[in-house]
């Protein structure tokens, strides 16, 4: 099969276009004829050597695909050879054939094609992991989205606005946060020239919000623990900024304050397929009615991968950058 391999770590370049042996199954996976696949930040640190393949997963880059189940033992499952499912995968799905975990395989959205159920697992499973399972956003709360226009920051938005919560989202482009309000956001900040503790605390009448969630980490902690509202959640996922910050412990202490973080690669089938059971009680119905929507801003064909890596290291783009592989 055809595949894009990473040839050494380095710039978008040491993506290859390159024959690799069909992906042979384990127990539980079924092989999926791969039609599309996301682009997600993740891959980007993978290629540059700081985000290691967890043991016994691909090495090839691509965390979420769709297409066909064309093998595998399905069980009862539900699902027959030639479904269309969308699937999170921990490696593999830069390829026109990728092995997945039957438990991490969700039918297409009605109403969606194949490329924009490719676009849904990996913010999908990472946003409700983290916002509503660690973090806990309940009815009546509110919630920061850092990096807004990003593919998991339009996910967060839509899926807490669908759910009914305030929402308020950073960007660094005024363009940027309108696109992030008309997906719901009840404000977007430009992080570049306002200050989003500041805005916050005037919309929310000094209060703060109940969740963050943060995909920069480094001086935006001390600033996102002055944001939070007396007993907040603040949830890190990645650390755009640095993986050091100041923490004040005082704070935490007297407001009875949370933070906590997660990475999704590394966990275990497990905790994916209850992620995943969630997802289609409660969010693929708003796919489904669409009250939510996958974003895709640009879509490559799949020996064009390193061209979409270049995009996503740019931050030009707002929502999902997807590879057609056939």
């Amino acid at each position: 099969m055809k595949a894009i391999e990473i040839t050494e770590f380095g710039a978008p370049e040491v993506l290859q276009l390159c024959e690799r042996p069909m992906p042979e199954l384990k127990s539980g996976e079924v092989l999926i004829k791969v039609h599309a696949a996301g682009v997600n930040r993740p891959d980007v640190f993978q290629r540059q050597g700081n985000y290691p393949v967890p043991p016994g997963a691909s090495d090839l880059p691509g965390l979420e695909v769709a297409g066909e189940i064309v093998d595998g033992d399905l069980g009862d499952s539900g699902f027959r050879k030639g479904d269309l499912v969308c699937a999170l995968v921990q490696g593999g799905g830069y390829a026109e054939y990728c092995a997945a975990p039957l438990a991490l395989c969700l039918s297409v959205p009605a109403g969606l094609t194949a490329l924009q159920a490719a676009a849904l697992p990996e913010t999908f499973f990472t946003v409700w992991s983290n916002v509503f399972e660690r973090a806990h956003l309940s009815a009546g709360e509110t919630l920061l989205v850092q990096g807004g226009s990003s593919g998991i920051g339009v996910t967060a938005i839509q899926i807490a606005t669908a759910l009914g919560h305030r929402v308020f989202a950073t960007a660094g482009s005024d363009d940027k946060c309108r696109a992030c309000e008309e997906l719901g956001a009840e404000l977007g900040i430009n992080y570049r020239t306002e200050d989003f503790e500041e805005v916050v605390k005037t919309a929310t009448d000094g209060r703060g919000v109940d969740v963050i969630l943060d995909m920069v980490g480094g001086d935006y902690l001390p600033r996102e623990i002055k944001t939070l509202a007396d007993d907040g959640r603040l949830v890190v996922i990645a650390l755009l900024g640095g993986a050091k910050g100041q923490l004040d412990l005082s704070q935490i202490l007297r407001r009875r304050l949370t933070v906590t973080g997660s990475t999704l690669r590394p966990r275990p089938v497990g905790f994916k397929a209850y992620i995943a059971a969630q997802l289609k009680e409660r969010v693929w119905p708003l796919l489904a009615a669409g009250k939510v929507r996958p974003v895709i801003y640009k879509t490559f064909p799949l020996e064009q991968a390193a061209q979409a890596h270049a995009l996503m290291e740019s931050s030009a783009h707002v929502g999902k950058i997807m590879l057609t592989v056939s």
